[in-house]
């Protein structure tokens, strides 16, 4: 765009402020790797396939906090479509897990079951009366 006497207007870049934006970059990329934002993801692995749902399905059963300490409400719901997940996952790779990934497969739906249960039973105690 020209302006009346028909030049172009220069485009000035200031050094003091590339060097400016090059240091909050830097302080950033500093910053993100203290916080361990930098950090590299695990093996894409059959474990690890197992140990996101287990995730879910503890935090659907209350057992997991934000990262500033607050507890996270139960989600019955959730919890059992995740530990139901996970048994369809053991159901459909039957016979075609290591050792190790079948006990950890067996190990997860044990713990989530059983805290399923304790958590469908625990308002059924608190509401009936002493004996």
């Amino acid at each position: 765009m020209a302006d009346q006497s028909g030049e172009t207007p220069k485009i000035q870049v200031d050094s003091d402020w590339k060097e400016e934006a090059k240091r909050e970059k830097e302080r950033l990329a500093k910053e993100a790797e203290a916080a361990g934002e930098n950090e590299p993801l695990p093996a894409a692995e059959f474990v690890e396939v197992i140990r996101m749902i287990y995730m879910q399905a503890m935090v659907g059963l209350g057992g997991m906090q934000t990262p500033d300490g607050q507890s996270i409400p139960p989600n019955l719901e959730a919890a059992k479509y995740h530990v139901d997940l996970l048994g369809v996952l053991e159901e459909k790779t039957k016979g075609n897990l290591s050792n190790d990934e079948k006990q950890l497969m067996d190990a997860a739906l044990y713990e989530l079951r059983m805290r399923f249960v304790q958590a469908m039973s625990a308002p059924a105690a608190e509401t009936e009366p002493p004996a």
